[in-house]
């Protein structure tokens, strides 16, 4: 027993003898610890509360902008409603008609059964609009107005477009808070929603196509992508889990729910957090559940559209079930919905020439060319360009860093050890850097596409411009960090000499990367804010007025003269305002995305090749058309090069030779009749004999046909 006190009393002999004095500093460094930490949790709270109320100012201001645009540039208040109407161009008129729909049905229910058994959009057809279209907003919306009591003080056109402006308000919400997620400040959050707004021409154009389908769809996409980075930051509880994949299973809902091109931007994005968690950059546990999400969503989209063939079969579900179990599902379904965008692809990229004409349709249209160069111009203006360039290089670099080091086996275990010599690049920025990557990819290829790349673009270079890690990480390569250049903060008195030395050092850097990170962005700030807000004040200030009395005169004439249950042939384009303005019946329509309308559009469009009246008559009865509208535009066509002109697109696909000097494919023949569209109006007898002419004005002619109603 004498033995076991002495080892008690040696245990306790061996303690310092300036011990009173080390406690009473450690109680000292306690105490200053708790009050640092209060302090913290205070500015946290106030940045937190400062830089959500300028988020919710700036997405307010930006809508509020925007659609002061768009009434500046229509005079929207003041024009009649036909010629509202008519602003919603070609497709875009389509969709708004099924909201004017369900808003004259005289119940809900009937409104509802309407589009189920739609026989109005297409001629001798009855089509479920619900599942061909993605137009349960419409159906949403037209239900809000109905049922709330706003209908004596806002018009529903109005109730429709300031939805969406306000739509543009999450969308610079959902931007800005991302920023701020990825760079620990609002200051980014500030000058993504700046860059997003003095680049208004690149990132969006929902002022002059408000209701198009990415108009609704972006901003959930926009969420979606702030909520999955929030879910890829380490460290989170499992409450704040739970919410996010909860925010990201409602977002990529109503972002698939939205927009027919959905299937291809999620497979995108589920390619790229598989080549991350395949790196080793992203815990596989997380990729999961958004795999899980993402194959969740499309299944539930499939069933409110009514099990749609193309969503059955889509590429995102072959890659997150099994290649193997799709290819069975396509060919069990025989898909063709979808067929004409692989054409394209294959012709775009150059596997081979095409006389394909919905492929030459496409590749024809500006929008669906390469990126023009005058883009990048535009964006370097704002300084956008070359801050995304610059953050771009160095994420790449830590990237290819990081993946070599997990390849190597070097990964995060051995941090720890090896602080000086690795680099590390959280999931959340892996994330948002993939995702950059792959959207530019398809935006260089594809300029309607450039709206995914261009808002993310914002967000990516105001992160990296306030972001701790880019410019630490410059700093490392360029050693330009010094522990001389800036006072350290005061070592704590528990740590030892070798210890303060490397304290000293990591508060020298992290006070040259503190003022760098925000001095650049707030000279950013001032620098935009200088040479864009009098030409922002300018485009408030300018005035016009939508003007188009031809089309006007060709709706009111058309209501007026024609019954109810006519049918109408025309270009794709047009119809979509015939039957927004008028209700009547349809042979074709914008709505590209089934193989037999796209087949019947060809057929339509004969009208513009060198066709036999005999045969432009029994094509058009076949479809059940009553009036067919011809437009001088189309038929003597200039805004396309050669070869790319509808009318010479119908003549190669039918083995034609084009009009006017340039060379032609030698097996193409002269066509044995002239030009339907030009011959038609000489009113000479074959012509006369099918069809009449009952109106006629600078731009369009409309003919009844014999035998009509």
């Amino acid at each position: 027993m004498m033995y076991l006190r002495q080892r008690k009393e040696v245990k306790a002999v061996g303690v310092p003898e300036d011990f009173p004095a080390q406690e009473e500093n450690e109680k000292l460094d306690n105490k200053s610890a708790a009050e640092g930490h209060g302090h913290r949790r205070f500015w946290k709270i106030l940045s937190f509360t400062v830089g959500g109320a300028v988020a919710l100012c700036v997405g307010l201001l930006t809508s509020v902008y925007l659609a002061t645009l768009h009434e500046n540039d229509l005079w929207f208040s003041n024009i009649k409603e036909v010629e509202r109407e008519i602003s919603f161009r070609t497709e875009c008129g389509l969709y708004y008609s099924y909201y004017k729909q369900m808003l004259q049905a005289p119940t809900l229910t009937q409104g509802f059964r309407g589009l189920v058994y739609d026989n109005k959009t297409e001629s001798m057809r009855t089509i479920n609009i619900l599942q061909r279209m993605n137009v349960y907003q419409e159906v949403f919306l037209s239900i809000l107005y109905r049922s709330l009591p706003i209908q004596k003080y806002l018009e529903p056109v109005y109730f429709y477009i300031y939805t969406l402006f306000g739509l543009q308000a999450v969308y610079v919400m959902a931007l800005y808070t991302t920023s701020w997620l990825l760079s620990g400040t609002w200051l980014s959050g500030l000058l993504a929603a700046l860059w997003y707004v003095t680049n208004r021409i690149d990132t969006t154009r929902v002022e002059f196509t408000i209701p198009l389908r990415e108009n609704w769809a972006l901003p959930f996409f926009a969420i979606q992508i702030a909520a999955v980075t929030y879910f890829l930051r380490p460290n989170l509880q499992a409450l704040s889990q739970r919410l996010a994949l909860l925010a990201v299973f409602m977002s990529t809902f109503l972002f698939s729910l939205t927009w027919q091109f959905n299937q291809f931007l999620t497979l995108l994005q589920a390619l790229a957090l598989f080549t991350l968690e395949s790196l080793d950059v992203l815990p596989a546990a997380k990729a999961m559940w958004l795999y899980g999400i993402q194959t969740a969503c499309l299944v539930l989209v499939c069933i409110l559209q009514f099990f749609n063939s193309m969503i059955l079969g889509s590429l995102l579900i072959s890659f997150n079930l099994s290649v193997v179990i799709a290819r069975k599902l396509q060919k069990t379904l025989n898909l063709k919905s979808d067929e004409h965008i692989f054409k394209f692809l294959k012709a775009k990229f150059g596997f081979g020439a095409t006389r394909d004409f919905d492929a030459n349709l496409y590749l024809c249209e500006e929008a669906f060319g390469l990126l023009p160069f005058s883009t990048f111009q535009r964006l370097s203006d704002t300084l956008l360009f070359y801050a995304y360039v610059f953050v771009l290089l160095v994420t790449v670099t830590a990237a290819f860093v990081v993946a070599f080091q997990n390849l190597r086996g070097c990964g995060r275990q051995q941090q720890g050890k090896m602080e000086v010599h690795t680099v590390d690049l959280t999931p959340d920025t892996a994330y948002n850097l993939m995702h950059t990557i792959v959207f530019g990819l398809l935006a260089l290829s594809t300029m309607r596409m450039k709206y995914l790349w261009t808002s993310h673009m914002c967000v990516f270079a105001s992160f990296g411009v306030c972001s701790r890690e880019v410019w630490g990480l410059l700093l490392k390569c360029v050693r330009l960090h010094s522990p001389r250049r800036v006072s350290p903060a005061p070592c704590p008195s528990s740590f030892d000499d070798l210890s303060c030395a490397c304290h000293a050092r990591s508060s020298a850097v992290v006070s040259q990367i503190s003022v760098i990170r925000y001095a650049v962005p707030t000279l950013t700030l001032l620098y935009l804010s200088y040479k864009f807000w009098p030409g922002m004040m300018g485009e408030l200030s300018e005035l016009r007025e939508f003007y188009d009395p031809d089309t006007v005169e060709l709706m009111d004439w058309i209501n007026s003269n024609t019954p109810r249950r006519a049918v109408f042939a025309g270009s794709m384009q047009l119809l979509a305002g015939v039957k927004l303005c008028t209700g009547r019946t349809l042979t074709n329509h914008p709505h590209y995305e089934d193989s037999s309308l796209r087949e019947r559009t060809r057929a339509v469009y004969q009208i513009y090749a060198k066709r036999a009246p005999e045969d432009v008559h029994a094509l058009l009865r076949s479809f059940g058309a009553d009036y067919v509208i011809l437009e001088d535009s189309v038929c003597f066509e200039r805004r396309h090069r050669r070869g790319c002109r509808l009318r010479d697109l119908l003549d190669v696909a039918n083995g034609h030779v084009m009009d006017g000097p340039g060379e032609n494919d030698p097996d193409l023949k002269p066509a044995k009749h002239p030009r339907f569209c030009e011959e038609i109006k000489r009113n000479l007898p074959p012509y006369t004999t099918h069809f009449t002419r009952v109106f006629q004005n600078k731009t369009f002619h409309v003919y009844k046909l014999s035998g009509s109603k």
